[in-house]
């Protein structure tokens, strides 16, 4: 929900659409991503207030940046059944680690570690999953939290339709596009890569 604060900066929740990807670039607490649509679109991860800079006088990319600032006090904690936004920090032969940055709506107060494990990554034929098939390193992905296990990194899974990566970024460094539940391609140079695709909304 997009709304206006009292000093008039917008305040967003995380997936409130800020614009779209070819007017704007996406800076910290955002993430691009491909909508039903087809359009890329730049969307909130943080709760907070959006803020514009214009790009360096010599940069060739003439977007504004925009970015959203946290709002640290109202922190929530991961909690299971809570739906949360993570992004993959790395990943491994068993599971992958994720930094949570959001619980449903509302940004986190500290640092969280999420885990996903094999087993978690998706419903059907648990035992063929490959994990580097599923999520990269930088991966956006939406995620329910399971539990709380070892050493304050909570369990996620991915394992429904709506779960999975939302946002990820081709080797060449642009937004990809997802083309199956499986799939995504880079929109220029074409090359398609394995992901755990969360399915889309309309």
């Amino acid at each position: 929900m997009v709304e206006m604060d009292g000093e008039n900066k917008q305040k967003v929740t995380p997936g409130d659409i800020l614009g779209k990807a070819a007017e704007l670039k996406a800076g910290k607490g955002t993430y691009a991503a491909v909508n039903a649509a087809g359009v890329k679109l730049i969307y909130a991860s943080l709760t907070g207030c959006i803020s514009l800079s214009p790009p360096p006088p010599d940069s060739p990319d003439k977007r504004a940046v925009v970015e959203v600032t946290g709002h640290k006090a109202h922190g929530a904690v991961p909690e299971p059944g809570c739906t949360v936004l993570a992004r993959v920090k790395k990943v491994m032969a068993k599971m992958a680690s994720a930094d949570i940055m959001c619980v449903g709506s509302k940004s986190i107060r500290e640092n969280f570690t999420g885990i996903i494990r094999q087993q978690d990554v998706r419903a059907t034929e648990i035992d063929k999953v490959d994990m580097h098939a599923s999520f990269r390193a930088g991966d956006i992905v939406r995620a329910v939290v399971l539990s709380l296990g070892d050493a304050r990194a909570y369990h996620l899974t991915t394992a429904k339709n709506e779960l999975g990566v939302v946002s990820a970024e081709s080797t060449s460094g642009e937004t990809m596009i997802p083309i199956s539940w499986t799939e995504m391609q880079c929109p220029v140079t074409g090359q398609i890569e394995q992901r755990k695709v969360a399915k889309i909304g309309n």
